[in-house]
């Protein structure tokens, strides 16, 4: 079976790592999203890709200069749309409420934390938490570039799928020893020069293959023909529903 994940939710339909976008998958029939996750002064996890405020809200700084408390003064949305104003960054909570109400899979990033090692390890423990809360028939991978954190959240967690990131710069010839070492389910390299012999050797070696970020149909196609398990896009919406009902 193939998948495709809507990249930080529906990102090219509502501003990106947001309900808005999240709730957007079940609207367009889009089973799988992928979001990322990171980690507030206070301990809060929440859904955002940058460790700063800059380019997706009006405000500025460090995502870890934050509380809870500041997240209601925060707009995260009217950058994408006026009708989008007021959206917030949505805490973890939040999110694992809407992936149980829309009933929704999903593929979590931990960020590689830029606050620390002690802030990636409560970090790995909350996430586990919030998975724990997921309903039964969800389904869930959890990601990383960071794999020395990956490793650590497989010995945490060994029943829920993982998968070792890599941007084609940093896909090397030891790759197959870094998912070994981190008791990886997935690679999910970068799109970006990735070619068919690439893809037999990660699936002759027993892997599965989510590749990111594919914003291309004819491209999506050739890397399903590849053998490829799923692609991450922005425009899932544009996906023939063949297609996304195929996982």
């Amino acid at each position: 079976m193939k998948t495709v994940f809507a990249h930080r939710g529906m990102s090219s339909l509502a501003p990106e790592n947001t309900l808005a976008a999240f709730k957007q998958c079940a609207e367009h029939g889009v089973k799988w999203l992928e979001c990322d996750v990171d980690i507030l002064a206070d301990d809060t996890v929440v859904i955002s890709h940058d460790d700063t405020l800059d380019r997706c809200t009006n405000k500025s700084g460090s995502l870890y200069d934050l509380t809870i408390n500041d997240l209601d003064t925060i707009d995260a949305g009217s950058w994408f749309g006026d009708e989008f104003k007021g959206e917030p960054i949505p805490t973890y909570d939040q999110f694992i409420d809407v992936v149980n109400e829309y009933k929704l899979n999903v593929n979590i990033e931990i960020k590689s934390c830029a606050a620390g090692w002690e802030k990636t390890l409560i970090l790995l423990d909350k996430v586990i938490a919030g998975i724990r809360r997921l309903d039964s028939d969800r389904e869930v991978i959890v990601s990383s570039f960071n794999h020395v954190a990956l490793y650590e959240f497989k010995k945490r967690c060994p029943d829920v799928p993982t998968a070792c990131l890599f941007v084609a710069e940093n896909l090397w010839d030891d790759w197959e020893s870094l998912l070994q070492a981190c008791g990886a389910d997935y690679i999910h390299p970068e799109d970006k020069g990735l070619t068919q012999e690439m893809v037999q050797k990660f699936k002759q070696k027993g892997y599965k293959v989510n590749v990111y970020t594919v914003n291309c149909l004819k491209r999506a196609n050739q890397l399903f023909n590849w053998g490829v398990d799923g692609v991450c896009t922005d425009i899932a919406q544009n996906f023939p529903s063949s297609r996304l009902n195929a996982q």
